[in-house]
């Protein structure tokens, strides 16, 4: 068999099919086992270590000036865990070209410049207007998970968050992120946010987060992911780590009922298969 013909400028970065064209390769030619598709019109060298920032910026060099990198592209850049590229989001004008295709979703916004940052050079969505676009697409759950990241990152604030959601009322998703900011908290994992989403939407109080708790003579027993301070009422949520630190998690839940505080432990069994079952051992140990 031939060897492939690898232009070596091409071996750098992800590069469009008008780049492979000015080196010499057809689109035939990218078919090859050499090359891997990224996404419509996007390659890259099968060689190529995958690196999402060269991605995005393949991606900027081929599409309008005026598209910004949007949606959980725009959480990634700015610092949260989300997948940037499955696919690539980006926003651009309703009188733009550019549609969906593979390894892109296009949203048709228009994004004030005020709203638009750059990111090691890569133009995205700010913050805050990103989570108000999450508010008008995603569960409110999921939305109030990234906020509560962003929270816990020191990347904003619930005030703020609100005082932006009042600048853009009447706009889908305002009203959403006034309501998830009210309630948002700096938790350290998705699935305490989502316990405690879980408590909130059935009617009982919102649980403290992150709560540093201490004995009666004032010494630091452990910190609890969710407290209920009236009730002396820990909740934990314990993950696929548990069963690696159980000799740790044992000895901190013996130090808490030593200390007099009252613990109950969920999984993801627990959120997801029994809600009910969860909501009212809660609500039993609140009286």
């Amino acid at each position: 068999m031939r060897r492939p013909r690898i232009p070596p400028a091409l071996t750098h970065r992800p590069f469009s099919l008008d780049e492979a064209r000015a080196a010499g390769l057809t689109r035939h030619n990218l078919r090859g086992r050499a090359w891997r598709r990224l996404g419509s019109e996007l390659y890259c060298w099968s060689g190529l270590p995958e690196d999402p920032w060269s991605l995005l910026a393949a991606w900027q060099r081929a599409l309008p000036r005026e598209a910004v990198f949007a949606g959980a592209t725009a959480g990634w850049l700015l610092g949260l865990d989300m997948r940037p590229n499955d696919p690539v989001e980006i926003a651009v004008p309703a009188r733009a070209g550019v549609r969906t295709r593979y390894g892109l979703t296009v949203h048709r916004y228009e994004v004030p410049h005020r709203d638009v940052v750059a990111v090691r050079g890569l133009r995205s969505t700010g913050l805050q207007r990103m989570l108000l676009d999450l508010c008008g697409r995603w569960p409110a759950v999921e939305t109030l998970v990234a906020i509560d990241a962003a929270l816990a990152r020191g990347l904003t604030s619930a005030a703020a968050l609100k005082g932006y959601a009042e600048v853009v009322k009447g706009r889908a998703g305002a009203a959403r992120l006034r309501e998830l900011a009210s309630v948002a908290a700096p938790a350290e994992s998705p699935m305490e946010t989502r316990l405690r989403w879980l408590l909130i939407t059935a009617g009982l109080p919102a649980p403290e987060v992150q709560t540093e708790l201490r004995d009666r003579d004032g010494r630091f027993v452990a910190r609890a992911d969710l407290y209920y301070a009236a009730a002396r009422l820990v909740l934990e949520y314990d993950g696929t780590n548990h069963r690696a630190r159980l000799i740790e998690d044992n000895r901190r839940q013996n130090l808490l009922l030593s200390a007099g505080f009252r613990l109950l432990r969920f999984t993801a069994a627990d959120i997801y298969d029994r809600p009910e079952i969860l909501v009212a051992q809660v609500s039993a140990a609140l009286g």
